[in-house]
């Protein structure tokens, strides 16, 4: 039998956070979340530079939040699974509320 601390079930919410916790992260899973995009697609939409983009899409796939396909040369991203766009939603939706 296995004992675990009260905060134990809440490590892969932290590490799910922790995933999302960049602005262009964010931006990216708002991106994704109208369907797969290539990186250049996700720059050109961003006005972010191709590094930078692809930097954060390999965090992003290491956590498990996004994954990628062979499109021809190119790779499209994807989310695994539409909750994470409705987390990124509602917390960009909770910040524009304002204090």
């Amino acid at each position: 039998m296995t004992v675990t601390n009260g905060y134990d079930a809440f490590e892969g919410a932290g590490d799910l956070l922790r995933a999302l916790s960049a602005p262009i992260r964010l931006a990216i899973v708002s991106e994704l979340a109208a369907g797969e995009r290539c990186v250049h697609e996700l720059v050109e939409k961003l006005g972010a530079p191709q590094p930078l983009v692809s930097q954060h899409l390999r965090v992003l796939r290491g956590a498990g939040v996004v994954r990628g396909s062979r499109r021809g040369r190119e790779i499209a991203y994807a989310l695994v699974d539409e909750h994470v766009a409705h987390i990124v939603a509602d917390a960009v939706s909770h910040a524009g509320e304002g204090p």
